[in-house]
């Protein structure tokens, strides 16, 4: 048998035992519960017959004192009504009680309901001679007459009700000795159940835990062995039971972690290689991460020194025109184009972070992108004048586009701008829109050269040229972001081919489209 069977056993039998006892207690006290409650019963109805005693003596008064004092029958009977109502009642009251006792003499038996029943018979002679004594008071006759009926009631009413509680006390003291003997009952089945559960627990104990518990003892100190380094243990042979196969599956292990110990030891020099070498990965990618630290510093040093530029020329011009310059109107115009300049600056820097947190939010619609390249034109008009670039504008025509309008016309103007910042030189720009709803910004500027081309539309990536570090090198990543985020696509070309050059310079030549709208 193994252990486990043996412990479910042993369980089984002590929880058997445990509801045995449980069901005795709950038995027995529902009898004695039983009991009692017959026993309350019983002393209720004899309080109920002392009070019927009670009010025969008062009836007994009152019919005396009427059979003496009213010669009539009616004045008679009716100075008795109160008292006959009395009894009347009580009466009404121990007729109910025995019928309540009689249900609850089942638990008891048939026996105890007989008794009961037999106990009405009494209340129903008692109420049978308050009935005749009436009837003998209600008649017309000599006074002896009428107190002999008094007398006759007086002494048959007493012997009745005397029966009566006497009935009851034989009841409760029956109900009483059946307690003491359900308690003596009790008391000795719960000393065996209880030698019963001792010895059961002896032999668990003795005969099944101490046992396993010297083996568990054995399998502790192997397992320290174990842990120690020490693979050589000595268990020894036992019952096939769970503890004598883990004894079996112990020694098993203890002779593989012999093996594994002898494995690991090479392992360990192979492992000291692998560090070795990627020790020396690490700190190659730990020199690159220095670069890229050095490239995120230039950065935030560009950003510095391109917002401190202009808030430099807004400072000195307004403490020259708080000096008094001659020309107050030329320092105010230096002060708002600084001003808009570091503007544009912090917008590019918002725009592209909004962009890229998902804050930024496209309203798309339905909309004529030639108005949009004509809105984007008029924007900058300022700028390319100040440039002195010569702007070559075809006849556009309509292409409703599905986009956001607003972002579109930013989209272009920095196109335009970006134009104006690195391709000024040559002195020429193109915007052409297709039907097919793209956008075609070329300049006749130096050009950008191959392998500078794949990279410009990441983040703060910067072209090369004069106008280099006139910007922080977003607007190509923005015009990326919002194109692709509304289903339409950029591209770059430089050199632009030779049927859309406007020079002998090399160009450039950027795209935006965007799709269609249906209808």
């Amino acid at each position: 048998m193994s252990l486990r069977t043996r412990l479910v056993l042993g369980a089984a039998l002590l929880g058997a035992a445990a509801l045995l006892t449980a069901g005795l207690l709950v038995l027995g006290l529902g009898n004695v519960s039983d009991r009692l409650g017959a026993a309350l019963a019983a002393e209720k109805r004899v309080e109920r017959h002392a009070a019927l005693s009670s009010q025969a003596a008062s009836f007994l008064v009152v019919a005396t004192e009427a059979v003496q004092s009213e010669p009539d029958a009616a004045a008679r009977l009716a100075r008795m009504d109160p008292a006959v109502r009395a009894l009347e009642d009580t009466f009404v009251r121990l007729r109910r009680d025995l019928e309540q006792a009689v249900g609850e003499q089942a638990a008891l038996g048939l026996d105890a309901q007989s008794r009961r029943a037999t106990q009405s018979l009494g209340l129903a002679r008692m109420e049978a001679l308050l009935r005749s004594t009436l009837d003998g008071l209600a008649a017309t006759g000599p006074r002896e007459r009428l107190q002999a009926s008094l007398d006759r009631f007086a002494s048959g009413f007493d012997m009745l009700l005397n029966e009566a509680v006497s009935d009851e006390l034989r009841a409760r003291a029956m109900v009483l000795r059946g307690i003491d003997e359900m308690r003596a009952r009790l008391t000795l089945w719960a000393g065996l159940i209880a030698l019963a559960v001792v010895g059961l627990l002896g032999l668990f104990v003795f005969g099944l835990v101490r046992p396993q518990l010297r083996r568990l003892d054995l399998l502790m100190g192997a397992a320290r062995q174990i842990g120690r380094g020490d693979f050589a243990l000595a268990l020894p042979e036992g019952p096939r039971d769970e503890i004598g196969t883990l004894f079996t599956e112990t020694r098993r292990m203890a002779g593989a972690l012999a093996e594994r110990s002898a494995t690991v030891e090479a392992e360990w020099a192979r492992l000291n290689e692998t560090i070795a070498a990627r020790t020396a990965e690490l700190r190659e990618a730990n020199a690159r991460l220095a670069r890229i630290d050095g490239d995120r510093r230039r950065f935030f040093a560009d950003i510095s020194h391109e917002l401190r530029t202009p808030l430099t020329v807004i400072l000195m011009e307004a403490q020259l025109g708080r000096a008094g310059t001659p020309e107050p109107q030329a320092a105010f115009a230096t002060i708002e184009a600084r001003a808009l300049r570091l503007n544009r600056r912090i917008d590019d820097l918002l725009r592209v972070a909004r962009s890229e947190s998902g804050q930024l939010a496209l309203d798309r619609a339905p909309f004529d992108l030639g108005q949009a390249v004509t809105e984007a034109l008029e924007e900058t008009q300022a700028e390319l004048r100040a440039a002195e670039m010569a702007v070559h504008l075809p006849p556009l025509p309509q292409v409703q586009v599905l986009g956001d309008r607003n972002w579109a016309r930013q989209v272009i103007a920095g196109l335009i701008r970006n134009a104006i910042r690195h391709a000024r030189s040559g002195g020429h720009l193109a915007l052409r829109l297709s039907p097919e709803g793209e956008v075609a910004v070329i300049d006749n500027g130096p050009g950008i050269p191959p392998d500078r081309q794949a990279g410009l539309f990441d983040r703060f990536a910067q072209g090369d040229g004069p106008a280099r570090g006139e910007g922080f090198g977003i607007g190509l990543a923005l015009t990326a972001w919002v194109m692709q985020a509304q289903g339409g696509q950029v591209s770059l070309r430089s050199p632009v081919p030779r049927a859309e050059a406007l020079g002998q310079a090399p160009g450039t030549k950027l795209c935006v489209a965007l799709p269609r709208a249906a209808g």
